[in-house]
């Protein structure tokens, strides 16, 4: 999203949007009742067997779902390549309610589908393809709507639980439970920059599930799931959401100016790899990120940051190449740490200082950080 990185093709496995395509949803239905096999007889479960009562898990669950779920929506939308829908959730008592950029791109017709029955049409009031985020709205009373609580992303632990709501295949209000097995992921946007920040779970979702909060048991949104690694478009795992100070800095933006402003370092480059190292003479625990090329009279050109040269033979000499180690202190492991810090913690105009190992040697460069281009 605020750098650009060079980066390995993914074998074997697709990153799937989470939107749903109606006819998609029509076939898969219609294989699955093709393979049902006879129904199982099963003994009633009666409240005397299972003593009645709700363990506290249950109970945290249940009570996050009855406080969720009536400010999740369950969306459908008519575009020129068909129908298709997703998920979202009330943000404020005027009608603003975020969902994912791909779920809306391209719409002509947008219907908005409450807990309560309510269904309404709803108009885009602004879009983000960087960051894959977008606001609707609705129009509809105060006394109707149910704003979510947001959390705050940077609070999130790996291993904490959370919990998905949304409409996968179509099952609307759906909710899923997991925890938050990464943190600080990087995924594509719809632009060249990546999403930093990013919550990585293994929550069930699904298609249909897109724009739908991901929520930690205090009953607060902590991201938006937008994307699943699969090789089947259904869930393996593994999914992405957009971290929450991040949507609702977008959210706002959208909703005040129509536009969203991103920092920009301006260098393209990747995860420092051992051969490198080896190449470079450095020592087997130096982490960082080793800059391939800088954006001419970019931000990072200004201060001074050199990439690699280009060898006749198309071969890559790395010699001349800054390693960026740290970030205003705070260490970097790859390309996706620095990504994620300047999505995080960064805005147009601000200062930073870049912990750089060149020519063997340490040196600090303060970098003062541009708007991103606008292409």
């Amino acid at each position: 999203m605020l750098v650009r990185r060079t980066r390995p093709l993914l074998n074997f496995v697709m990153m799937a949007f989470l939107v749903l395509g109606g006819f998609a949803l029509g076939t898969a239905l219609m294989a699955s009742r093709a393979q049902q096999q006879d129904p199982v007889s099963l003994a009633p479960i009666t409240v005397a067997q299972t003593g009645g009562a709700l363990t506290e898990g249950e109970q945290t669950l249940a009570g996050v779902y009855e406080l969720v779920s009536p400010s999740v929506v369950a969306i459908s939308v008519v575009s020129r390549t068909g129908a298709g829908g997703g998920s979202g959730f009330v943000v404020d008592t005027q009608g603003h309610i975020v969902t994912n950029y791909h779920v809306v791109d391209g719409a002509s017709a947008i219907e908005v589908n409450f807990l309560d029955g309510t269904i309404v049409r709803a108009d885009i009031t602004g879009v983000d393809p960087a960051s894959d985020i977008a606001v609707i709205k609705v129009d509809l009373s105060a006394d109707r709507l149910r704003p979510v609580t947001m959390g705050s992303s940077n609070d999130l632990v790996v291993g904490q639980q959370v919990v998905a709501i949304g409409s996968p295949f179509g099952q609307r209000w759906t909710m899923t439970a997991g925890i938050v097995s990464a943190l600080d992921r990087a995924i594509d946007g719809f632009t060249e920059f990546r999403i930093g920040g990013v919550i990585q779970t293994d929550a069930p979702i699904n298609p249909g599930n897109s724009g739908g909060p991901l929520i930690n048991l205090r009953g607060e949104v902590v991201g938006v799931n937008s994307q699943i690694y699969s090789e089947t478009r259904s869930n393996a795992g593994i999914g992405f959401a957009v971290p929450s100070d991040l949507v609702a800095r977008v959210a706002n933006q959208l909703i005040t100016t129509g536009t969203v402003q991103y920092s920009y370092l301006g260098v393209v480059g990747g995860d420092l790899q051992l051969r490198i190292a080896e190449e470079l003479n450095l020592a087997n625990n130096v982490r960082g990120v080793i800059i391939s090329e800088v954006a001419p009279n970019g931000p990072a050109a200004l201060a001074g940051l050199r990439g690699a040269r280009l060898l006749q033979d198309n071969q890559i000499d790395y010699s001349t190449s800054d390693i960026i180690t740290a970030i205003n202190g705070e260490p970097l492991l790859g390309f996706d740490s620095l990504i994620s810090y300047l999505a995080k913690y960064t805005a147009p105009g601000d200062t930073i200082t870049l912990s750089i190992i060149r020519d063997g040697g340490k040196q600090d460069v303060q970098v003062a950080l541009g708007a991103r281009p606008t292409r």
